[in-house]
């Protein structure tokens, strides 16, 4: 017997468009918007920190399939019963989702810091540039979670449960005797309202506290996974688990502690010292004025 729910959000009467010939999915059009918005974001606060802005189309044209790429290995290895659909090129099929954040951060990040680096510019700037634009990308790429039907929670009897198609919880691996409910915790949501919100405190951070560079790039890695710590714990999509708890937990954990450590020890790091001003000579037997 279904939960009975009076108000709900309304699951997706579809997950794409055609253009011509070609079927547009709205998951790879969200992360697409998500991207452009970020490097349009980065561009700008880049500009701020003093820096050169072609150095930002650069970092992306490298960091953004690198990302990707990422993103999707992470998910073959922690998920290969997940890969849809079930043929030779499955794994590599993004555009039916499928993406790991923790795969995509990890080599987005190294990437871009190389391309930083390379350039002859200061990565730790460049990541606080950085920090509040990702977290509005992967709020614009949750949409495309929800044209999916995926990465939703327990069954609710919330005003605000998630309507899910029979069709999408048999494929989505969540328990049996959770088939029948028809609203589930939008976690999607959640974490998009999450996201915005966690961007706008880095912003008025960075604008009214002295945080010393990389401090919100550590910052983003600490607070995002402390707040997985807690979609981990609602979400009940198939998943790969360790001691009782799904993978990301225990993964989320390890990043909210290496993000708090890193701020810590990147805000005692010591300013480089400035060089002192030039003071002018004054010639031999002249008299100062």
């Amino acid at each position: 017997m279904a939960l009975s729910v009076p108000l709900y959000i309304p699951s997706p009467p579809v997950n794409g468009v055609h253009v011509g010939p070609l079927f547009i999915h709205f998951y790879g059009l969200m992360y697409v918007v998500g991207i452009t918005l970020a490097v349009i974001i980065v561009r700008r606060r880049w500009r701020a920190a003093g820096g050169d802005v072609a150095l930002v189309t650069d970092v992306a044209t490298w960091a953004v399939p690198a990302g990707i790429i990422g993103g999707r290995i992470y998910f073959d290895i922690t998920t290969p019963f997940d890969i849809t659909p079930h043929t030779w090129w499955g794994p590599f099929a993004v555009w039916e989702g499928g993406l790991g954040v923790w795969g995509g951060i990890i080599a987005g990040a190294l990437a871009g810091i190389w391309r930083v680096h390379r350039a002859g510019a200061d990565w730790r700037l460049f990541g606080d540039a950085t920090a509040p634009a990702l977290l509005v990308a992967q709020a614009v790429g949750r949409i495309g979670n929800y044209f999916n039907q995926e990465l939703f929670g327990k069954p609710t009897s919330l005003p605000w449960g998630l309507e899910i198609s029979r069709a999408a919880r048999l494929a989505s691996g969540i328990p049996a005797a959770d088939v029948k409910y028809t609203a589930f915790q939008p976690s999607f949501l959640y974490e998009l309202i999450f996201d915005l919100a966690f961007a706008a405190f880095l912003v008025w951070l960075g604008h009214h506290r002295d945080i010393r560079p990389p401090g919100l790039l550590a910052l983003y890695v600490a607070g995002y996974s402390a707040y997985r710590i807690f979609e981990e714990t609602i979400r009940i999509d198939s998943s790969a688990h360790f001691l009782g708890m799904r993978l990301n937990f225990f993964i989320a954990c390890l990043g909210t502690l290496a993000g708090v450590t890193w701020f810590v020890f990147s805000q005692r790091r010591k300013r480089p010292e400035e060089p002192a001003p030039a003071v002018p000579s004054v010639p031999s037997g002249a008299t100062e004025s």
